[in-house]
């Protein structure tokens, strides 16, 4: 945990409260959830609209994924140094509300995918330190809370932004429209995240503050290490961590992405293009539930609420590459409940995992572990969907089986901390 240099080692009262830092940090990203989910809602028969195929779509849309999680490693640890969080932030916010707008003045295939990878860029730029400021003003109240209360909030945006885009679609019939209407909540996020820097410029003051010190003793008392140091150095990442990234990323691997799922539907016919994104900000709701569920189990069960996410994920295919409306559209909604779990307790099980100080690594690596399987799996999955469905299904059955197996052998979640540590702020070293 971090103090300030003031006597008596306590940090300076909060500028805003825990809940309220997080609050607005919650807008934020609900202003730029409409930006970016609102494009992603159209990624998949966008680019067919100019000529991609189905394989080059699942590799573009899971390369962008791969893009956000994986470079994440190195955003990641600059955002373990404090004075570069908020520029972090600020740099990748940016970055997504300018590329999205762009795919509305661009009818050039190569230069759209480009742009679809710059937006996730800027995810992976910012989300470290978001994170790990998240999980600072967390530590007060809760971890599993503050990222569901996150996400959830995320989700508002997530269900507005996608509707909008299917409006500007359904009126003009193209979607240049769309994309140039997304640059209005970009900029507002922008305005509000330049406010909150200004009010709250360190969200460490959130962590708990030192214990007082001893009264003076004629005996130097022996220093004790800080939790996340080992002989002055940082401490290695536990064992624990690792088993966990390994159960994540075998279950990211046989993910399907929604841009894939929506070219199937657009594709064969089974909804117009103006539909798909009001199906998305249909998941995006059940996204937010599922998210705010499995976070208030979270601070209660702990890592063993994520046994729902390869069950998820793995009946995705059977429903969503269906040739029924009615079956791909419930596993779209799945997509969506997978997604809640993925996006906020996922997350929430690092901050408990990982020594304090290195935070901001911590949710690098692990996202690059787990962003590099989901591109590997992409590529897979959008080269069997070209050749057979079925043994699409199947396949990732299967890996969601084995994602199940190593969560019950290895258990990453037995190590005391369940329903525990994400609510008390103490990590496991």
């Amino acid at each position: 945990m971090r103090t300030s240099g003031s006597a008596g080692g306590t940090a300076p009262p909060a500028p805003m409260t825990a809940i309220r830092f997080i609050l607005v940090f919650g807008v934020v990203s609900a202003l730029m959830d409409m930006v970016y989910e609102g494009a992603r809602s159209v990624t998949g028969p966008y680019l067919g609209a100019l000529g991609a195929s189905a394989l080059l779509v699942s590799v573009v849309t899971g390369a962008g994924e791969a893009v956000a999680l994986v470079l994440r490693l190195v955003f990641g640890r600059l955002a373990d140094r404090p004075a570069l969080r908020w520029t972090l932030a600020l740099s990748g916010y940016a970055l997504t509300a300018l590329s999205v707008p762009l795919l509305g003045i661009t009818d050039a295939l190569w230069i759209a995918c480009l742009l679809v990878l710059a937006e996730r860029l800027g995810k992976a730029v910012r989300s470290p330190a978001k994170d790990t400021m998240l999980a600072e003003a967390g530590s007060a109240m809760g971890q599993g809370k503050a990222f569901a209360l996150h996400e959830a909030l995320d989700q508002v945006g997530a269900l507005v932004g996608p509707l909008l885009v299917g409006a500007a679609l359904a009126l003009s019939g193209s979607y240049g429209p769309g994309f140039l209407l997304l640059a209005v909540p970009g900029i507002a996020a922008m305005l509000i995240l330049f406010r909150l820097r200004r009010r709250v410029p360190d969200p460490g003051v959130y962590e708990p503050s030192a214990a007082p010190p001893a009264p003076p003793s004629p005996v130097p008392a022996s220093p004790v290490p800080a939790q996340d140091t080992i002989a002055g150095k940082p401490a290695p990442m536990p064992r624990q961590y690792w088993l966990y990234a390994a159960f994540s990323s075998l279950t990211m691997f046989g993910y399907a992405t929604f841009g894939l799922l929506s070219f199937h539907l657009v594709a064969t016919g089974l909804l117009p293009p103006s539909l798909v994104p009001v199906l998305y900000a249909a998941a995006m709701g059940v996204d937010a539930v599922a998210a705010l569920v499995s976070g208030w189990l979270f601070d209660r069960v702990g890592l063993k609420v994520l046994l729902a996410l390869p069950v998820l994920a793995a009946a995705v295919p059977w429903l969503g590459f269906s040739n029924s409306t009615a079956l791909a559209v419930a596993g779209v909604l799945l997509w969506g409940a997978a997604m809640g779990v993925q996006e906020s307790t996922m997350r929430a099980g690092v901050a408990g995992l990982a020594p304090v100080a290195r935070r901001g690594s911590a949710y690098g690596m692990f996202t690059a572990c787990y962003g590099l399987a989901w591109l590997a799996g992409s590529f897979v999955i959008g080269l069997l969907y070209e050749i057979s469905v079925p043994a699409l299904a199947v396949t990732v059955t299967v890996v969601q089986a084995a994602a199940l197996a190593v969560f019950a052998v290895v258990r990453p979640h037995a190590s005391g901390m369940e329903g525990q540590l994400p609510s008390s702020g103490n990590e496991t070293t």
